[in-house]
């Protein structure tokens, strides 16, 4: 699939988008901080809290990044904000569901953690790396890439009746954002699908393993 913009206009949008939604940079970083301490304590009242404030996250990429900012440059934006809303819905709907999303500490949650610390700190800092710098390029929590890679870490540690659900769109938009990171040359987004594929084999594993056990 041909990408219909340039690197230079994909990067104007986001000079744009992050310079009119500042300062709330700052509270979606407070609520990723948030999601993650509740699963690092196993806090079941503080996980419910940042399940809904990672609902207002993808709620926030998907109707002020991709339906108002982005659509003028690619026409199929609209799509991506109707995905990034209804996730947005699964994500308040999980967190209203008590006990339902259960913390687990094995090496499946060290995977888990690995992503998360990559979607926090090392993404911005490729970004920086790679020349286009913060204010310019995608930033957690308003940007879908590392708001999604970070919601594929957390979705590694939990577990629950939810999981997969939650994890559908979050699998299928690594994928796309494959697409774009190769011909875009955004060498951050690349750890996106490598997190989106082991989300899918941890999910298949544990539904043979369920299989297996009957």
């Amino acid at each position: 699939m041909t990408i219909p913009f340039t690197i230079d206009e994909f990067l104007a949008v986001f000079a744009a988008y992050n310079a009119a939604i500042w300062p709330f940079q700052f509270v979606a970083y407070g609520l990723g901080l948030v999601v993650g301490f509740a699963f690092v304590v196993q806090s079941h009242a503080l996980m419910r809290l940042g399940f809904m404030g990672l609902a207002v996250l993808w709620a926030v990429n998907g109707i002020g990044y991709h339906l108002i900012f982005f659509a003028p440059i690619n026409p199929i934006a609209p799509v991506f904000a109707a995905f990034f809303v209804l996730q947005a819905v699964l994500l308040l709907a999980s967190a209203i569901q008590p006990g339902d999303l259960r913390p687990r500490r094995d090496l499946r949650s060290i995977a888990g953690l690995m992503t998360i610390i990559y979607a926090l700190a090392v993404y911005p800092a490729l970004g920086i790396w790679t020349g286009h710098g913060l204010m310019a390029g995608p930033l957690f929590g308003v940007a879908p890439c590392p708001t999604t890679i970070f919601t594929i870490g957390i979705l590694m540690i939990a577990h629950g009746r939810w999981v997969v659900w939650l994890s559908i769109i979050p699998i299928l938009w690594s994928l796309i954002g494959l697409s774009a990171a190769l011909q875009l040359g955004i060498p951050e987004d690349l750890g996106m699908p490598v997190a989106g594929a082991m989300l899918a084999a941890l999910l298949a594993a544990a539904f043979w393993q369920g299989r297996a056990t009957r």
